[in-house]
């Protein structure tokens, strides 16, 4: 009986994936058949660690700098358009892809990981956006909270703030010449996200401003806070400072590329964050949403509102400088690690 219920167990998934398949009025369910079939296989030599980056230059960056050991019998799956690799790096089992831009691919690709693949947990890495003034070009962030800085409440200028909101942006504040006048773009409220959690009551979301990464993997990352970072793009480009990795600070993710030194200090003086990027919200609350650990690595690639077109000019080396941390964390898991109960 018990060996019947297991193999009952076993085929659940596939013949789920074929009604699916039907149901949607699919032309080849049989192609999705042998796709559930392979990932079943793929899934026996887990569990993996999840890699998600963003775009090509953090790609490129990363391929180009680890040794990443494609499996030998399923290098890479394709799934909705994105290219799962599969394969190894220094022994590590690791699942790699790269989502696009913006927080719905983000979370999109994050959350197909996570129910496709035996994964342990979440690596996200990338560039982004230098918010602190105390950080550099250059410099890599491990944050230790991120919020959602793009939902918002845009509130009717004729009526008092509700006080629900966790800031406020008064548009009018930055009029030129200053307080010139009434703005009718009145004030933007910051608001929270709504968690649903496995680890909450079904249908009862919390309310959350901060996304808090995996206290385990932070201290991990922490002795990387030494490592060796490069300075130079080629012989004749370099940083006048040698970047830093730092552990800890706090970032903020929206559907907006910072390009503005008013809003930077915003950002700042409101929140405290030292960088900006358009998904790291979104992987991390894909991931505390389903109960699996989460680490956002990214490395700084120009500074807001500066204009001088530094992320062309350094991206290459903020992407490459996140790809040593990535390989460099990843080299500090233990083949065993698995902090995940659900997997």
């Amino acid at each position: 009986m018990a060996s019947h219920d297991h193999t009952l167990n076993c085929l659940l998934p596939l013949l789920f994936i074929i009604f699916i398949s039907f149901s949607h009025g699919s032309p080849t369910p049989l192609r999705k058949l042998e796709s559930a079939i392979t990932i079943r296989k793929v899934n026996r030599r887990g569990p993996y660690i999840g890699l998600v980056t963003v775009f090509e230059t953090e790609e490129d960056a990363f391929l180009g700098s680890v040794d990443f050991r494609p499996d030998p019998t399923r290098p890479f799956m394709d799934l909705s358009g994105r290219r799962f690799r599969i394969g190894k790096i220094h022994g590590k089992k690791v699942v790699y892809v790269r989502c696009g831009i913006g927080m719905v691919n983000a979370a999109a690709a994050t959350q197909q990981m996570i129910d496709v693949f035996n994964v342990k947990g979440i690596v996200h890495f990338g560039i982004a956006g230098n918010i602190n003034n105390s950080m550099s070009i250059g410099d890599v962030s491990i944050p230790k909270q991120i919020t959602n800085a793009g939902l918002w409440d845009w509130l009717n200028p004729d009526k008092a703030k509700g006080g629900e909101d966790v800031a406020y942006l008064d548009v009018g504040n930055y009029n030129v010449p200053r307080g010139d006048g009434k703005n009718e773009l009145g004030t933007i409220g910051y608001s929270y996200e709504e968690l649903y959690s496995v680890n909450g009551p079904i249908n009862s979301p919390q309310k959350v401003f901060w996304i808090n990464t995996t206290q385990e993997w932070l201290h991990l990352a922490a002795g990387l806070e030494k490592m060796e970072l490069l300075q130079c793009v080629n012989a004749s480009l370099c940083l006048p400072e040698k970047p830093k990795l730092v552990v800890g600070l706090k970032a903020a993710t929206a559907d907006i590329f910072v390009d503005n030194a008013a809003y930077r200090t915003f950002l700042y003086n409101s929140f405290g964050v030292s960088s900006s990027d358009m998904e790291s919200s979104a992987v991390a609350m894909t991931c505390v949403s389903n109960g699996y650990p989460i680490i956002v690595i990214r490395g700084l690639s120009d500074l807001a509102g500066v204009g001088d077109n530094t992320v062309r000019k350094f991206g290459s080396l903020a992407a490459t400088n996140t790809a040593k941390a990535v390989l460099e964390f990843i080299k500090k898991l233990p083949s065993s690690h698995n902090t995940n109960p659900y997997v």
